[in-house]
């Protein structure tokens, strides 16, 4: 008689409570093996495959495609044989992977590496194991899956760009003037996300305008050698990020949380950077932002930005965020009021740069490169004053400490 063990949807990261089904890899009936991706699901931070905790027969599915879950809901059942059973603490009984019939080294060497649901989806697009080994992968250990694969295939393969509305969501309905747009999990999570947000925490916002020529001056002077030397692009998001570390020092309530009546003071600053991608925004984290520079921020930027791009994101890379810097400058837009991300208390919001003729302290006239800043904050946490005094020092770092470290 076979033993069963239930698969729960486990906790996918801080302050993630649920998350929508995307898509089922197996169906009732199909063998799977220890740690072989069983379904993939979204939140608003990131998608995630769940592997299975053992190997067996999938009997039992209590999921389908955008059903949202709490954590710790029944996902699935699989059915365990007497043969491949052994005990594993903390997780019930398992099976021991099986192995097959000996083949060539090769063949041993890929089913020691790649779960049997990627080895076929491989052979079937005529990817061979040399391929596949210098294919980066986001599982654990860096282990490869089956998504990072789909990626890689869809750029190898498809390089012109989907749709935009598939952002969005999937076409349900259509017609002449209308057409219904489903929308995709992450979208969904997203919204919820915002929602929950802005009707739970009181917001006020506040805006500056900050005199950035001396950054723009030495961005432009400096870009060439920088991305030559260093690999990536200097841009003002590095600055604006290295000068809100600094002005937490002044003013370390921006970097809390809201827990019941009790303020989470935090004395690290994880700085999430909103970064626009296919399925919405993605909000990667620049983890203790306070202690560097601005090189390794421009660096650690980057890095994030690309990975999010290629959906080559964990869920390490977009927790623990403390802060949120968003720059819709990027797109042409001066000055906008953004969402608080819960359960952070503020975010700051940064415009595009213009010119503008300034008077100077000896009266003269100049034509200077000029930029808003907004800062939006739990009114529940902060009062107007400390949120103006945190603003004004973001400013003074802005337009006074100009240098590259």
């Amino acid at each position: 008689m076979s033993e069963e063990i239930k698969v729960l949807l486990p906790k996918l990261g801080e302050s993630i409570h649920s998350a929508t089904i995307v898509q089922w890899f197996k169906k009732i009936g199909d063998p799977v093996s220890l740690d072989e991706p069983l379904l993939e699901v979204s939140t608003d931070k990131v998608n995630s495959e769940i592997p299975s905790p053992a190997a067996g027969v999938l009997k039992e599915i209590h999921a389908v495609p955008e059903q949202e879950l709490q954590v710790g809901a029944l996902i699935a059942v699989i059915s365990l044989e007497p043969s491949s059973l052994s005990r594993v603490e903390g997780r019930g009984a398992i099976a021991e992977p099986q192995m097959g019939p000996s083949g060539s080294e090769e063949d041993q060497k890929m089913k020691d590496f790649f779960s049997p649901a990627l080895l076929r989806l491989a052979r079937e697009k005529g990817i061979g194991l040399q391929e596949l080994e210098k294919i980066p992968g986001t599982g654990a250990g860096g282990r490869l899956t089956k998504q990072d694969l789909e990626a890689y295939l869809e750029k190898r393969l498809s390089p012109v760009k989907p749709c935009p509305a598939k952002a969005i969501g999937t076409p349900v309905s259509s017609g002449y003037d209308v057409e219904r747009l489903k929308m995709t999990g992450m979208r969904k999570a997203i919204a919820d996300n915002m929602v929950r947000s802005f009707y739970e925490a009181p917001h006020a916002s506040l805006v500056t305008e900050v005199d950035v020529t001396a950054i723009i001056q030495l961005i432009q002077k400096e870009k060439e050698e920088f991305l030559k030397k260093q690999g990536f692009k200097l841009t003002i998001t590095a600055f604006v990020a290295r000068a809100i570390a600094k002005a937490i020092q002044q003013y370390p309530l921006i970097n809390s949380s809201l827990e019941g009546d009790t303020i989470l003071l935090k004395r690290y600053l994880n700085l999430g950077i909103a970064v626009s991608v296919e399925h919405g925004l993605l909000v990667p984290v620049v983890k203790h932002c306070q202690r560097l520079g601005i090189t390794e921020i421009a660096k650690a930027i980057s890095e994030l930005s690309i990975k999010a791009r290629s959906g080559k994101l964990t869920l390490d890379d977009v927790s623990e965020g403390t802060i949120s810097l968003t720059n819709f400058g990027m797109t042409g837009v001066q000055i906008g009021i953004p969402i608080i991300r819960f359960p952070e208390v503020a975010i700051v919001g940064v415009g595009a740069t213009y010119k503008k003729v300034v008077p100077l302290d000896n009266d003269l006239l100049a034509i200077r490169s000029m930029m808003h800043v907004s800062l939006t904050f739990d009114h529940r946490v902060l009062d107007g004053m400390y949120g103006c005094g945190f603003l004004g020092a973001l400013k003074k770092h802005l337009e006074e400490e100009i240098k590259i470290d």
